[in-house]
Order: C-alpha cells, then structure tokens, then sequence
C-alpha cells in the first residue's frame, strides 16, 4: 500500500515539474512581430481617385510577449531596400484585435519620394523591437514603391512635332513649363520626378533629367520614369527631329495667329527649336530675350536667329494687332486754378467705342463719352473698350492738382458737395517722403499713408448729428503739420 502512493506521488511530481518548465519556456519568449503577406504587389500611390490623389496602404501583422502601451509603426526603406536610413511613413489609423495580439495598420507613403523598384517596409515598436521585412502578394520581400507626384500627359518642345538642326551639330528637348508659378501645369516643377527618354521607342540609358541633347536624326518622346509603376499615359507627345546638311530652317509662329487680337496678355511667339536665340523687333534688338519663346502685344516685324549648333538660321514674323488704336490729350499730372475746368478728350479708332471715367477709382456716373470736363482734383483713369471683332480694352490715367506753393495753407474744412469733395493739400505735402495721417475725434486711425493723393474720404463719412471732426499730422522735408478738419455737406 505504502509502495502505490510512493509511486502515485512520483508521478505528480513528475508532471508538476513538466507544466513548470512549459510555463517557464513560454514566459521566457522574446517579443516578436510576424509580418503577414501584403495584399498588393507594389504601392504605386498618387493616382486620382473620386477626385484626390490615392495614397492609403493596409500592413497587418501578429505580435507576441510585448508589455502593455507598446506602439506600432509602419516603416520604408531606403530606396536600396536598406533600413539603415529609413523613410518616415504617415500613419492614417489603426486596429487592434487584442484577443489575437494582431494589428492592421493604415499607412500612407510620403508624397515627395522619388521613389525605386526595391523598397521595403518593417514594422518597428516603441521598445525597439523590428519586424522581418514584408512579402509583397508576389511573396517577395522588395518591391515597388512611389509617389506618383503628376499623373497627366505632358508636352516638350513646346508642342511642337517636328524639330531640325545642322548635320555634325545638336539640338535640345526639353519638357515644356510655360507657367513656372502654376505648378501643376508641369511635371519639370516638381524636382523628385525623373524620366524615361526614348529615341525611336527605345530607352535612351544614363538620361533622366528634365532635357535632352539630341545628335541623331529620329522619332523623340519622353516618359515620367515611375519604374515597376510606370504608365504610358505618363508620357510626351512625339517629336520628329531631323538633320540636314544644307543648313535648318527658323520660323515663328503666334499663339494667337497673325494678325492677333490682344487679350491684354499679348501672343506668345515661338520660334523654331534650336540651341540659343536672339531676338529682334524692327531690326532693334530685344535686351535680355534669349529664350525660344517672347510675349508681346505690340505689332511689328520680329525676326529671331538661331544657333542649331553648326549652322544657324533665322526666322521672321511680320506681326499685326487687329485691335485698335487710342491717345489722350492731357499729360500725366497737370494742374488747375480754383473753380478752373480743363476738357479731356480721348482720340481712338475703336469699332463702336464705349468709355469709363474714375475718379480716385470711383466710376464717375454719366461720363461715357470721349469727352470729360474736369473741375475737380484727384487721380483719374479712363477705359476704351470695343466689344465688337477684336474684343479689347486700353485705359489711361492722370493726375489733377491744384496750385500751391511752398505757403499755402492746409485747408481745415472739406464740402462733400461742392467742386473739391476732398481734403486737398498743397502739393508740397503729396511725396513719397511724407506722411500723412488722419484720426477720428474717437480716436480712430482713419487714414495712414506717404505719398497722398488728395483723395479723402473714398468712403461715406458718418455725420449724426453734426459735423464730423477730424485731426491730422502731416510728416515730411517740409516739416511737421498738424491741426483739424472739419467735413460738412
């Protein structure tokens, strides 16, 4: 009997001791993350998707033996696939199934990474603990990855299809950027995009910048270079260039035909690719033009000569405005005596002409002729505008002062409703090196400037019941002024 609960006691032990050491092993553990596979064989972010760039990637992953608190990142490699100086990701959001120890975490990809064909991405915990790299749906570990900053077509040499230059010489091809400041309008804004240039659908190696010198004749075109994400829809339109022996032609053409209607901003003329450029009107030459293109609203003839390399050559433009013409009467600042009237008229061969009349930037109403008769200070302008054929406007502008000399006194009263409805000082007083301010009998800062032009108020002024007051103080060469004014109607 005492033998079978010996032996019954020795195998308790035993077990015991088995469950122990399991318990221990199990504690014992280090923490670790297991990446589970990607669902997507590369990330190829950027692309427009109901309305906004697409850039939201899920990586899931288990996690044991890790202590309460601990934070997951998502991580991008170099573009090498090395971690050595990772890339920052951008974490969207998180869940965590704590029954699991398992974690899917949305990521976004930065937006200027130049991206490679041989990143990677880790998960890295706040106790400094990695993961494995992550097997991509092709189950491998580099792969892929890139902010597709411009998703458009885009154009080079200026659109134009064709392009020549000397035999034994060379010639330039660049991606067009007409508008530098609007950055959208072109992928050479943005300085993380490389490309893809091909010389009769073949790659041309070592070249990726935005330009390319060109010394063989054949069919050229250029592709945004987002490698394992790249699309065709990404690409230039195609150039014919050519070589001669005789020598390339130049010509010039004008955005808005010839002759133009100017819109305000002018045509732009473009003259044939080549190398450099000089530019002339009328046999002058253009200071400081030396590109291929140059913005004008001026009629005229324009010849440009250009450098194909080797050969040169020049073409020409003989350029006319179907807009019209005008011309005003008065100089740009003229003076007028008190209760004085000068008659400005405006001369124009305009097609049923129709005009507006400001003064001090207010539209003068029932002025809309070519005739005004002036009787009161200030800074004018007038507007031409022909609404008919050629759609075009032109204005001009002057300034009327009256006549004061160095003592003349600062008027303290102002009549909304008589001649001079504005607070006109002498014109010693109206420079750049004097300052002008008015206060409010409040207290109120209501004008504050160098350089008056005699006109205030611009704005209705408050009386209640009576008349408003102001203070001002004049600084300038002339000294210090300061004393009332007094606004009645």
């Amino acid at each position: 009997m005492i033998q079978k609960i010996t032996l019954t006691f020795t195998k308790f032990y035993l077990l015991f001791s088995i469950l122990l050491c399991a318990k221990s092993s199990l504690y014992g553990q280090p923490p670790t993350i297991v990446p589970q596979a990607l669902s997507f064989p590369r990330i190829c972010a950027g692309l427009i998707v109901n309305g906004a760039p697409f850039n939201e990637y899920n990586a899931t992953f288990s996690y044991v033996n890790f202590p309460a608190g601990t934070t997951f990142e998502v991580q991008l490699s170099d573009d090498l696939g090395s971690f050595t100086t990772p890339v920052s990701t951008t974490k969207l959001s998180f869940v965590d199934n704590p029954a699991l120890q398992q974690q899917t975490i949305k990521f976004a990809v930065p937006t200027n990474l130049k991206g490679s064909d041989t990143h990677s991405i880790r998960i890295v915990s706040s106790t400094g603990v990695n993961s494995a790299k992550f097997r991509n749906s092709l189950n491998v570990t580099e792969f892929p990855v890139y902010y597709r900053t411009y998703v458009e077509s885009f154009t080079i040499n200026d659109k134009s299809l064709t392009a020549s230059f000397c035999s034994g010489g060379s010639m330039s091809l660049s991606i067009d950027n007409p508008t530098p400041s609007n950055v959208p309008s072109s992928p050479a804004n943005y300085p993380n995009l490389k490309y893809k240039w091909f010389k009769d659908d073949v790659v041309i190696a070592g070249q990726s910048t935005t330009t390319l010198v060109v010394n063989a004749a054949g069919v050229y075109y250029a592709q945004i270079d987002y490698g394992g994400c790249i699309d065709e829809n990404f690409s230039s339109n195609r150039v014919t260039v050519s070589s001669s022996n005789s020598g390339a032609s130049g010509t010039i053409t004008s955005s808005l035909g010839n002759p133009f209607c100017d819109n305000g901003s002018g045509t732009v003329l473009t003259a044939t690719s080549g190398n450099s450029y000089f530019w002339k009107k009328d046999g002058t030459v253009i200071a400081g033009v030396t590109t291929r293109s140059y913005t004008t609203n001026e009629s005229g003839l324009y010849t440009v000569d250009i450098d194909f390399g080797g050969c040169k050559a020049t073409g020409s433009i003989n350029l006319s405005s179907n807009g019209f013409n005008a011309s005003i009467d008065v100089a740009d600042t003229t003076t007028i005596e008190e209760g004085e009237t000068i008659s400005v008229s405006i001369t124009t061969d305009a097609t049923s002409p129709t005009f507006e009349w400001y003064l001090n930037n207010n539209l003068i109403a029932g002025a809309t002729t070519e005739n005004y008769v002036i009787a009161v200070r200030g800074n004018y302008r007038v507007k031409i505008s022909q609404a008919s054929g050629c759609i075009a406007t032109k204005e001009f502008s002057f300034r009327v002062l009256g006549n004061s000399g160095p003592s003349a006194v600062i008027p303290n009263i102002i009549n909304l409703s008589g001649l001079s409805p504005y607070w006109n000082i002498p014109n010693e007083y109206k420079n750049a090196n004097t300052k002008v301010m008015i206060i409010s009998s409040n207290g109120d800062m209501v004008l504050d400037v160098v350089d008056y032009q005699g006109d205030w108020p611009q704005t209705a002024v408050d009386f209640k019941n009576v008349n408003p007051v102001y203070y001002y103080v004049i600084k300038g060469d002339a000294g210090e002024k300061k004393g009332s004014i007094t606004v009645i109607r």
